[in-house]
């Protein structure tokens, strides 16, 4: 094959960071500044940078109250949390607001020391007006690390345009049970996967200078959605996204999370937060608490006896910050008089915060550009949020009725979310987190939201009848779906209202189905909605909800060729109504331009590409289900991990592996071809997975070693090569990392089930043990 072109694809460690990691030079800081401002600085002042506030409690209305601002943060304040996502200002006002505070930081308060302002940016910067893009467990499922980080790079850019210099996310828990409605934050169950999306997650908000980036910050450490009741699985799966992003993204700051390990909640623990955080990682950072999680070292798990001893423990286990605002941290005046809290306690953290400042360049505050034009969703960002929805969603079953034949002339589309905005929005959207929290309303122009009905009557032909009719409700009662509402402290959730389908007509099944038997073909959008998945709003019963299913089976009664669009933020239990089915997309929370990306795959605009980063279960004990663990033969799950279709088919040829290496070689290299054999041009996720040899015990059965994304033309051939790293094999055992020699098998496939291609590599020479893995990733190239 003639050699045209090398694409190095940056899934290695090496290269994705040598590239695009903070260059040292930026991680440094004034230290002799820092020195004297802390000299300098009263307790009261000190105490106040570890504290966050509302920036609602500093309006009057639409303004900043100055005096507001002398009454409650008079020594200044160090954080205000979801600044934008808990307002309903436009981006003119939240940026006036902003440099209003920070004047008033830098002008009326002893140390004059502006405040780090956050939000969320999980799918987009979290304000309104602001490009919304898919959920996270979307843009796991486009396993396309490149277009992530520049989506996170576009959310970072729009941030510093309003004065924002830190985020909240990304979320880089590992994910196995579909019934926890976080698991739409997650970028899947496999912790491989979960380090090189989160690498790029990371680098893309903070690029390569932090006085244009923000400061990203990776949660929940560690292991909130679970694995941490085992040593080795907390090592080995739980803490390699977090340990990649710290060591390798230089992420700027960690969320300790709500849960406890082995008795201890993590916001006071040290083993967590200093021992393998600081001491085993070098993290030089800032921890923040979660929302309320400080308080609830005392309140929820009587690790401490009062509030005050909360905060105490939580400062010297390595928590610096206390948020959302100070409940805890306040006692730190009364504790330094009592000595239960030293200066030199208070300062390791306070120094914390200043040299995060400092590298965002706060401490030189430039005032904004308050003449300057403002706009958070140019029309370049709603071309990225189209891309990214449909590299997002999963092609799950296609008959052939995919795409739309053109011979089609009358479509039913039918469903409670064929024209619903709530559809589009993944939990800590901004939409989501005012709706849901703060109970503003949806505004559908700010950002424009395109629903699946809004993009078929644009891209549909005239000669083509779209007939729609909700046909019936997500569900008669949200309460009926949700488990009951978590014990977590959170002061909003008093305020939450399950509200279903206000302001819309009630759904009409009848004429559903009237309207579905006078069709060529019925559109069935079914699913969630930003109600029913997400923080607080876990599933027993994660079959489509309400009487969703009963009404797809009337559908599928009526003989026409039904295709079923899933929206939502968890895999959802199909088992009943699959095989009726001729055409199943999932389309999770797609975000702006979901209806536009929906329907382009539909009518075979764009050709799906995603693949599944969370196994499909069957029914609701398979959940939770990992694929790694291997599946029993007799109980198989609806759909595995990695699995996707396409419009096109691509075959596997041509392995070549070494028959032997050695522990000690620096790389394996696996190469392998991929041609495109069907009618459309697309794009292939090829997976290396390893199977270890029968008598290791430290390594699951199957796991995910490297991957790689590329597109191929109709007829085109590439070869792909997927270099290994021995320490890629290593396991945790009692603080060290092993190596074994052996016969490893080295699996290609299309999913962890399609296995297209295998061979063994017997690597030899001594067992190796070792303090700490250099390399986490592969290396890949593609030859065309």
């Amino acid at each position: 094959m003639k050699l045209k072109n090398i694409v190095w694809s940056l899934l290695g460690i090496v290269l994705f960071s040598c590239n695009s990691k903070i260059k040292d030079t930026q991680l440094t800081y004034n230290k002799d500044r820092i020195s004297a401002i802390l000299l300098n600085m009263s307790d009261e002042e000190k105490i106040a940078q570890l504290q966050g506030i509302w920036l609602k409690d500093l309006l009057d209305g639409r303004e900043l109250s100055l005096d507001s601002c002398r009454k409650k943060i008079p020594n200044g304040i160090g954080h205000f949390g979801q600044f934008a996502g808990s307002t309903d200002l436009n981006p003119i006002e939240i940026r006036k607001v902003v440099n209003e505070i920070q004047l008033y930081l830098l002008n009326e308060t002893p140390s004059g020391i502006p405040a780090l302002f956050s939000d969320e940016a999980i799918c987009g910067f979290s304000a309104k007006g602001a490009t919304t893009l898919p959920q996270q467990i979307g843009m796991g499922c486009t396993w396309n690390t490149k277009l992530l980080k520049e989506n996170t790079a576009m959310s970072a850019k729009l941030m510093r345009k309003v004065g924002a210099t830190q985020v909240l996310s990304p979320m880089l828990d590992i994910c196995r049970n579909s019934h926890w409605g976080r698991i739409e934050e997650s970028f899947g169950e496999e912790p491989y996967l979960t380090a090189t999306m989160g690498l790029a997650f990371v680098e893309g908000l903070q690029g390569d200078n932090l006085k244009t980036g923000v400061a990203a910050t990776i949660k929940h450490f560690a292991g909130y959605g679970g694995g941490t009741d085992n040593e080795k699985t907390l090592h080995e799966e739980v803490l390699l996204p977090h340990e990649a992003t710290v060591r390798f993204g230089n992420a700027q700051s960690v969320m300790a999370g709500y849960h406890a390990i082995n008795g201890v909640p993590c916001t006071a623990n040290k083993m967590l937060l200093t021992d393998i955080l600081r001491d085993k990682y070098g993290f030089e950072g800032m921890v923040v608490s979660d929302f309320w999680s400080v308080q609830q070292v005392w309140s929820k798990y009587k690790f401490a006896s009062s509030e005050k001893e909360a905060g105490i423990k939580s400062l010297k286990a390595g928590c610096d910050v206390e948020l959302p605002f100070g409940m805890s941290f306040p006692y730190f005046k009364e504790a330094l008089a009592e000595g239960s809290l030293t200066q030199e306690d208070l300062n390791i953290a306070v120094k914390r915060v200043l040299v995060l400042k400092d590298r965002l360049g706060l401490l030189d505050y430039e005032e904004l550009n308050l003449d300057e034009p403002i706009n958070l969703d140019p029309p370049e960002n709603r071309v990225r949020a189209h891309k990214a929805a449909t590299e997002s969603i999963v092609l799950l079953k296609n008959n052939g009725v995919l795409p739309i034949s053109k011979e089609v002339k009358k479509i039913a589309l039918v469903g409670p979310n064929a024209d619903a905005v709530e559809s589009l929005l993944g939990d800590y959207s901004y939409q989501s987190l005012a709706a849901y929290w703060w109970e503003y309303p949806i505004d559908k122009e700010s950002p424009k939201l395109i629903t699946l009905y809004d993009g078929l009557k644009t891209k549909l032909s005239k000669d083509v009848k779209l007939t729609y009719e909700r046909g019936c409700d997500w569900t008669k009662s949200l309460r009926d779906e949700i488990d009951e509402l978590s014990d977590i402290g959170d002061e909003r959730s008093k305020n939450v209202k399950y509200i279903s389908a206000k302001n819309r007509l009630a759904p009409n099944s009848s004429e559903a189905i009237k309207i579905a038997k006078d069709s060529d073909i019925i559109i069935a959008a079914m699913g969630e909605q930003l109600y029913l998945v997400g923080e607080n709003r876990d599933r027993k019963d994660i079959r489509l909800p309400g009487e969703q299913e009963a009404f797809v089976k009337k559908l599928i009664e009526t003989g026409k060729p039904v295709i079923l669009v899933i929206f939502g933020g968890r895999p959802q239990i199909i088992t009943d109504i699959e095989e009726g089915c001729h055409a199943i997309l999932q389309a999770w929370f797609p975000g702006e331009e979901g209806g536009n990306a929906v329907a382009d795959i539909l009518l075979g605009n764009e050709i799906p590409s995603g693949k599944l980063t969370v196994t499909y279960p069957r029914n609701n004990q398979q959940a939770p289900i990992v694929y790694s663990q291997g599946y029993e033969a007799n109980d198989m799950p609806m759909y595995p991990f990695g699995y996707g279709l396409s419009f096109t088919t691509f075959d596997y040829n041509n392995l070549t592996m070494p028959k032997e290496a050695n522990i000690q070689d620096k790389r394996i290299e696996i190469s392998f071809e991929i041609s495109n054999t069907g009618d459309f041009e697309g794009s292939e996720i090829a997976q290396l997975y390893v199977s270890p040899p029968k008598e290791n015990k430290g390594l699951e059965p199957i796991e995910l070693k490297g991957f790689i994304k590329t597109n191929i033309l109709k007829g085109q051939n590439k070869k792909v090569t997927i270099s290994v790293s021995p320490e890629q094999l290593a396991y945790y055992n009692q603080g060290k990392w092993e190596i074994d020699p052996g016969v490893y098998e080295f699996k290609v496939g299309a999913s962890s089930l399609d296995i297209r291609l295998s061979g063994e590599v017997n690597i030899k020479g001594e067992k190796t043990v070792f303090n700490q893995r250099s390399v986490l990733f592969s290396e890949n190239r593609i030859e065309e």
